[in-house]
């Protein structure tokens, strides 16, 4: 199932990358970029390998991908914002959400925003939706595109570097990088757990607290 699923994206990939040139490359990773799993290990490299028949120019199309990435950053950024952080300070408690974890979202991104969002820029699966979080937490705009770009650059680079390498055996890499794939989102499952587990723990402490309050004022009446 997975595996069909991967060849339709890559028949869709190629085709519009073959159809409409660096545009094709900015449109791809636009999407991939905008919280939409379009497997950038087959968009770059395929690039890559037309950089290899000599149909692209390896920095223009590294060019082409981060401003893709950026564009759809943006999007997902906004998105954020508009729909995201509202929708959360309504509906956030039912998932173990409060006013508290977005305070802290806020003060991280303010600290550590431009380091995540550079890092993650590198990083299969976090890639794809760091932008949603940094709109919720409303990091600093234009640090956001400055770091979103210099960020994604050196991984569009990587990837069409190795797809060029590759030439024709290009679609091999894609292999390895969903091995790793597995492992970020093994990481991601992990830190989830931990969330859950913290919060539940903290309303359980807070229950405890609050009966043990009761009891003792009942204790002096």
């Amino acid at each position: 199932m997975i595996t069909t699923i991967i060849e339709i994206l890559a028949t869709f990939i190629i085709a519009s990358i073959s159809m409409l040139g660096y545009s094709g490359v900015v449109l791809m990773m636009a999407i991939e970029s905008a919280c939409i799993p379009l497997p950038s290990e087959i968009i770059m490299p395929f690039a890559g390998y037309l950089v290899h028949t000599g149909e692209f120019s390896l920095f223009w199309v590294s060019f082409a991908g981060a401003v893709g990435c950026v564009l759809g950053s943006v999007l997902a950024y906004w998105v954020g914002i508009w729909g995201g952080r509202p929708f959360i300070e309504k509906y956030g408690k039912y998932v173990l959400i409060t006013k508290h974890d977005l305070d802290l979202a806020d003060r991280f991104f303010q600290k550590y925003g431009n380091t995540a969002v550079f890092v993650s820029r590198l990083l299969p699966v976090v890639r794809t939706f760091i932008s949603l979080p940094a709109g919720i937490a409303r990091m600093n705009f234009p640090k956001f595109v400055i770091y979103t770009f210099f960020g994604s650059l050196p991984f569009c680079y990587f990837l069409a570097y190795i797809g060029k390498k590759l030439g024709e055996n290009w679609n091999t890499l894609g292999v390895y990088f969903h091995k790793f794939d597995l492992v970020i989102g093994a990481l991601i499952l992990i830190g989830l757990v931990w969330f859950v587990k913290r919060h539940l723990n903290i309303k359980k402490n807070e229950k405890d607290e609050k009966s043990g309050a009761q009891s003792a004022q009942k204790k002096y009446e």
